[in-house]
């Protein structure tokens, strides 16, 4: 702040009966002295040196300190609507409960912790967005999201640019943390994902045989198929076709119909609960009658009620079971389902996951800084999550095993874990 010199506040003597007219000329004169000693600089009359400022020394005045932040803002991206919802708002709730019990034990580096969420809407375009958003208004430390391996790709790349680090509860897509070096997930990738299924087709089901049907614009899907086939055929498996189907369509007969005629064991379709639930209900009205396989994009309490007995007996992999007796998953049961109501599915349990995992990292970091966390993030060993125990590698994947659910009276019931082969 710029100084300014203090003048002196002239006082006239005031008397308590009316002035006489005639000494109006001697106190003119005074008044008249006093001020030309002021406009003389007068040295008797103050002896402190101009205090120096930005005008007479071309420094700029000191600011005032940023205030210490009182508590440590994380972002979320999600699809909170949109035709993949029931992802974005299972993984909201599980952030939600993991940040909660956070906060009650005292938050981190003791702060409470404090969540900004925006709504993607299930678009890429809306992903980036959100996450600049974040970053440059909010001003989070980290973020958590996405789901979907499109939208942490387009978001990821975003967080990259600004050194901010993020970590995706659920995209399995292995590109995904290759966007750099401040990208994590907590959930396994699709490379083993694809073997899990395979393993499980040829091993357990005894399949030979295995037609692929996938979305042709989901870079999960077509990941996902890849790592499936590969696995299949090198266990002694064969892939009689591959037929790709556009998200949201309304009609599957073509691609069925020619599954049909290679007389498939099973038909692995790796796309998201919308489109499988509808594309089981096609299938059997075909008269095909071999049960599905899929990923962790069926993982949603809506597949059963699209699919209907359509989609009964069909297998598919996921980060966990509720039916599992680890500690860590009765306990997360219990809590989840007494607040929110319903019994956690897998994408909450990695909402947890990839939550707690976070706090834990900032906890241990000596900073803020995105660095400093992204380091910690990389540090990660033997962390006991719902979703199992989780080591973060040297790619910044979650080294971790999977199981195999098969759908059954419309629930998700436990068959198989399948651990990471060695």
């Amino acid at each position: 702040m710029v100084a300014k010199r203090s003048t002196k506040r002239f006082h006239a003597l005031s008397r308590s009966t009316t002035m006489n007219l005639g000494a109006l000329p001697l106190l003119w004169a005074l008044l008249l002295a006093t001020g030309c000693d002021k406009m003389r600089g007068d040295s008797s009359k103050s002896s402190a040196a101009p205090t120096p400022n930005s005008k007479t020394t071309g420094e700029l005045p000191p600011k005032d300190p940023t205030p210490e932040p009182t508590t440590v803002l994380i972002g979320e991206y999600g699809s909170l609507t949109g035709s993949e919802a029931t992802f974005g708002q299972s993984t909201h709730n599980g952030i939600i409960l993991g940040l909660e019990e956070q906060n009650t034990q005292g938050g981190v580096k003791g702060k409470k912790v404090e969540l900004k969420t925006y709504d993607d809407q299930g678009k890429t375009q809306e992903a980036g967005t959100a996450v600049t958003r974040l970053i440059n208004d909010d001003k989070v430390v980290a973020i958590i999201g996405e789901v979907a391996s499109s939208l942490s790709l387009a978001g990821g790349a975003v967080a990259q640019k600004y050194g901010v680090p993020m970590v995706s509860p659920s995209s399995t897509n292995m590109r995904v943390t290759m966007v750099g070096d401040k990208i994590f997930r907590v959930c396994f990738i699709d490379q083993f994902q694809g073997y899990v299924v395979a393993k499980f087709a040829r091993e357990n089901l005894k399949t030979a045989k295995v037609a692929v049907l996938y979305d042709q614009a989901s870079a999960y899907s077509k990941g996902l198929k890849d790592d499936f086939k590969k696995a299949f055929v090198d266990i002694g498996g064969q892939v009689p076709t591959e037929q790709a189907y556009d998200a949201g369509a309304t009609d599957f007969s073509a691609q069925l119909t020619s599954i049909r005629a290679t007389n498939p064991d099973a038909i692995f379709l790796p796309g998201y609960y919308t489109d499988v639930g509808n594309i089981a209900v096609q299938a059997r009205k075909l008269g095909i009658k071999v049960p599905f396989l899929g990923g962790d994009g069926w993982d949603s309490a809506k597949l059963a009620e699209i699919g209907g007995a359509a989609i009964e007996g069909s297998y598919y992999s996921n980060h966990y079971s509720h039916e599992e007796q680890r500690p860590e998953v009765q306990e997360f049961v219990r809590k989840y389902s007494a607040k929110f109501g319903q019994v956690p599915d897998g994408l909450a349990a990695l909402g947890y996951d990839a939550a707690k995992i976070l706090f834990h990292a900032i906890e241990r970091s000596p900073s803020l800084s995105g660095a400093d966390i992204a380091l910690a993030l990389a540090q990660t060993k033997d962390f006991h999550g719902v979703t199992g125990i989780i080591t973060i590698d040297k790619d910044r994947n979650a080294q971790k095993p999977a199981v195999m659910l098969q759908v059954k009276g419309g629930k998700p019931t436990y068959v198989a874990t399948i651990e990471p082969s060695k």
